[in-house]
């Protein structure tokens, strides 16, 4: 997990020099930017970005006792955001943030069988959230037309795609989601627009499994925590 988070800071710090590598001869000297749009109360934008989904398994009691099934663990995959951006101005530091929109993933939970020559089993999950994230962001003096930040909230995510109803489907998971949000960036001010470079990281606050014994891969599992990380360009103004 922190060797997970390690690489995609990295990433975030390439991607944020490549931008300014992009906009440099765009913005002004100093704060002369940052001075414009921080007369605004409230501002509008897009989020984009790119999540890598998986599940935080935890295993039930039957899984010691099973003879067939010798691990479990989640798997993740690669998907894409996209969010409308509400900005309100709270003071000069605090910002409340309010951001609709879809979340597109894949995520999936592999099975181990105890029999070397058995192959391993994975039940893949496609998703489609319709998500509601409500983020309160402290932001640090800007320099040079820049200023870090640090945000923090929760968000309601329903999977408008859920299999939770199927019958086919061995692992049944809930359709709806509350989840706490952490992440970090930095703010560039530019002439016309602000943009902003983050990333977050997302944990599920409740099981999200929905108990079937009659199925032995479902039986083996206990809570399905889901878990998310994410890189995202916000463009406001």
């Amino acid at each position: 997990m922190h060797h997970l988070l390690g690489k995609k800071i990295v990433l975030l710090s390439l991607l944020i020099g490549s931008a300014h590598l992009i906009f440099g001869q765009i913005g002004g000297r100093d704060n002369y930017n940052f001075r414009g749009f921080n007369k605004k109360a409230y501002y509008f934008g897009i989020n984009i970005g790119f999540n890598n989904s998986g599940y935080k398994i935890q295993q039930s009691g039957f899984f010691i006792n099973n003879d067939s099934i010798r691990v479990t663990e989640g798997n993740s995959s690669v998907g894409v955001n996209m969010h409308m951006v509400t900005n309100l101005k709270l003071g000069d530091y605090f910002d409340f943030r309010f951001l609709p929109g879809f979340s597109f993933a894949q995520r999936g939970i592999e099975f181990t069988p105890v029999k070397t020559d058995d192959p391993v089993v994975e039940r893949k999950l496609e998703s489609v959230f319709f998500e509601l994230p409500f983020h309160i962001r402290f932001k640090s003096e800007p320099y040079k037309d820049k200023r870090m930040f640090v945000v923090a909230g929760l968000k309601y995510s329903y999977d408008v795609q859920t299999n939770s109803k199927s019958r086919q489907s061995l692992i049944k998971i809930a359709p709806h989601d509350f989840q706490y949000e952490v992440g970090l960036g930095i703010q560039m001010f530019y002439p016309y627009f602000i943009f902003s470079p983050e990333i977050k990281f997302s944990r599920g606050l409740g099981n999200i499994l929905l108990y079937d014994r009659g199925q032995n891969e479902a039986r083996v599992l206990e809570n399905v925590v889901s878990q998310i990380f994410t890189i995202s360009f916000n463009f406001e103004g």
